[in-house]
């Protein structure tokens, strides 16, 4: 069975967290809220628990998971060596949704960090993850609270669809904020490697440090790198049950990707029965007038956190509607659309160039 807790994101019962830190201590496995998305969190330094992870989750051991800190001197037990540009991020993106992969300190289960001598930490902003953590007193590892594949969990009815019954306990702290996982850097190399783009934008971290990220295809969803550095690099992830088929305006005209997109729907028309639309908000009804298409609204084209926030709950209400296919809408490669676009292309089956 597993236990629901309900909590005030900003003020959380300190009884019900000290119940919840000590199922961790213990042992347990506990979903709690982020302020990217719901995290599955285990002792890091308990290797049965953090292996447990990975078989609920049914997640390949050689991809890493992130560790989660609530102070500076915790990332001391996590990391060595740690390079003097990692702290210029440190102090403009924490706590918040950047993660940093460095060398990993010996004391840290290589099952945590993939077999691998780097590791994957970030410090949270959401207040119930920090005070989660503090109460504890040891860093948690914490990939997404889903199943291996499948959209993230931005809501606490999420992991409840993926994992109750499979977990000790559930954290509900409501919907998550940014509603996409945290951007993760490799700062041990030169220049910097964008790894996986996330709540924050890449041109941001590159402001910072005064230099340009390199960004590999597999940071824009293009193809899969050979060796799993950090969440989200070798495997296919964030798919809903239904099939997706990708327009992806890389052109950059708005009126080829409409053409393309009606082309698209009127195709799969033919095919199927419920085919169902992934619309921006200026969009959509020139989708509707498509008889007998079912619309799902994203956001706006001109507001790429509402489109980020709302995307994983998008693809999980396609599988609510018991859509044939999903066609979706893209967006430009920059920004949270890089973000937003490395998630869909991970997710579709079909991508089709606009």
């Amino acid at each position: 069975m597993t236990l629901i807790f309900r909590v005030d994101p900003h003020n959380p019962d300190p009884h019900i967290i000290r119940q919840v830190a000590s199922i961790i201590r213990e042992g347990g496995l506990v979903a709690f809220p982020t302020e990217t998305v719901y995290g599955l969190g285990a002792l890091v330094f308990n290797e049965q628990a953090v292996r447990r992870v990975y078989i609920v989750k049914n997640r390949p051991f050689d991809n890493p998971l992130i560790v989660h800190i609530s102070s500076l001197e915790m990332l001391s037990q996590v990391a060595d060596n740690i390079p003097e540009k990692a702290f210029k991020l440190i102090e403009r993106f924490w706590p918040g949704p950047l993660t940093l992969v460095l060398p990993r300190n010996p004391s840290i289960p290589r099952v945590v960090s993939g077999g691998l001598d780097m590791v994957a930490v970030r410090m949270p902003a959401h207040p119930v993850a920090l005070v989660l953590i503090r109460e504890v007193g040891d860093p948690i590892a914490a990939p997404s609270a889903n199943l291996a594949g499948k959209p993230s969990p931005t809501t606490a009815e999420h992991v409840i669809q993926d994992l109750y019954g499979k977990i000790d306990a559930i954290l509900d702290g409501g919907e998550t904020l940014y509603g996409v996982e945290s951007t993760i850097i490799d700062i041990t190399t030169s220049p910097p490697t964008l790894l996986r783009p996330g709540a924050i934008p890449v041109e941001e971290v590159e402001k910072i440090l005064s230099e340009r990220i390199y960004i590999p295809d597999y940071a824009r969803g293009l193809g899969e790198s050979s060796t799993a550095l950090a969440p989200g690099m070798k495997y296919k992830h964030y798919a809903p049950e239904t099939p997706l088929v990708l327009v992806d305006p890389v052109s950059g005209d708005l009126n080829l990707l409409v053409e393309k997109m009606l082309a698209t729907i009127k195709k799969h028309c033919e095919e199927y029965s419920r085919v169902c639309v992934v619309a921006s908000r200026e969009l959509a009804e020139v989708y509707r007038s498509i008889r007998g298409v079912r619309v799902v609204e994203i956001g706006s084209r001109n507001n790429m956190f509402e489109v980020a926030k709302n995307l994983f709950k998008t693809l999980r209400t396609l599988d609510e509607l018991k859509c044939d296919v999903g066609i979706v809408e893209g967006f430009e490669d920059r920004g949270l659309g890089l973000t937003v676009m490395n998630r869909l292309r991970k997710a579709s089956q079909i991508r089709v160039l606009a």
